[in-house]
């Protein structure tokens, strides 16, 4: 369960990545304004699940603590 919930995780941080590039690269093009900002505002969810995925990874593990 755990190694499902950190490549759950490390592919949700991949999204934030590519959501955010996408979001500046739409911004420095001069493109929709409404756009880059629904791109923000994704990147912004993704980044908050992402958080959580991170959080329930290290409370699966046990935080990183030694066994």
């Amino acid at each position: 369960m755990s190694t499902f919930a950190t490549v759950l995780t490390l592919l949700v941080m991949g999204l934030v990545v590519l959501v955010l590039i996408r979001g500046l690269f739409n911004m420095l093009k001069g493109g929709s304004g409404n756009k880059s900002n629904k791109l923000m505002q994704m990147r912004l969810l993704l980044q908050a699940i992402a958080i959580v995925l991170i959080m329930f990874t290290l409370w699966l593990t046990g935080g990183g603590r030694p066994s």
